[in-house]
């Protein structure tokens, strides 16, 4: 019998029914997919992560020295942690994950990056509400040393700055918000983003009174359903100062 379609999980969460599945594809020669649906609105498909690598690499690129600690915001199906885990420079990984059911995919090997991320000992996965940990005035993201900075945070939850999963998640994206992650950060540190929408002036000017310099990066990748390209946007905020150890 040819595979076409497997439920992997189903989950009631806070903010919705969440659910893993696996299908064939055959407008693709029946290649294998992994989709997560967050009710009736699709979430991620392993089709095109083209951008969510390359917001690990561009990141990590526009820092320097070694002994790098980073927090990405958000798994999803884990290509922007594996792609910063690829980089000999990364010491530390903390992956930052709302949704209980999706870091417990990568724990069972539900999705295809799941045993390699778990398998790697520089990373730790923590169950908590990004937003709510960047926004705090109340130490760094590691609750063990509040004092601890990081080198580059990693961001990929929202659709964009302006289309939000969860509309509490807005206060972030203000210059208050926006400064208390700069604070968590080292000199020289990076703050990077993903966006579904095309580079947003307003938002940029945003990070620019924020951060030292910023800048929009278009990735642009295959897409097989329309015989073209679509794009994705990867904005990077550098904070003032330098570091090189």
């Amino acid at each position: 019998m040819t595979f076409e379609f497997e439920e992997l999980d189903y989950r009631e969460t806070p903010l919705g029914e969440i659910s893993l599945r696996r299908r064939a594809e055959p407008r693709l020669g029946g290649e294998i997919l992994y989709e997560v649906k967050l009710g009736d609105e699709f979430l991620m498909s392993s089709l095109f992560t083209s951008a969510e690598i390359q917001l690990a690499r561009l990141g990590l690129a526009a820092l320097e020295g070694t002994g790098l600690d980073i927090v990405v915001g958000g798994l999803g199906l884990g290509y922007t942690a594996v792609a910063a885990l690829e980089d000999p420079s990364v010491r530390s990984l903390m992956v930052i994950e709302v949704m209980e059911p999706v870091i417990d995919w990568h724990r069972r090997g539900l999705v295809p990056l799941g045993k390699e991320l778990m398998s790697d000992p520089r990373c730790t996965l923590v169950h908590a509400d990004f937003f709510a940990v960047a926004s705090s005035n109340r130490g760094g993201f590691d609750p063990a040393a509040p004092a601890r900075l990081v080198h580059a945070v990693l961001l990929d939850i929202d659709h964009s700055p302006g289309h939000w999963l969860n509309p509490g998640n807005s206060a972030f994206y203000t210059a208050s918000g926006l400064q208390s992650l700069s604070d968590k950060l080292h000199p020289g540190g990076i703050f990077g983003l993903w966006s579904n929408d095309p580079p947003d002036a307003e938002f940029t000017h945003l990070l620019d009174s924020v951060f030292q310099s910023s800048e929009a990066r278009i990735v642009s990748f295959p897409n097989p359903y329309s015989g073209g390209e679509s794009s994705n946007t990867v904005y990077l905020a550098h904070k003032v100062g330098s570091h090189k150890p």
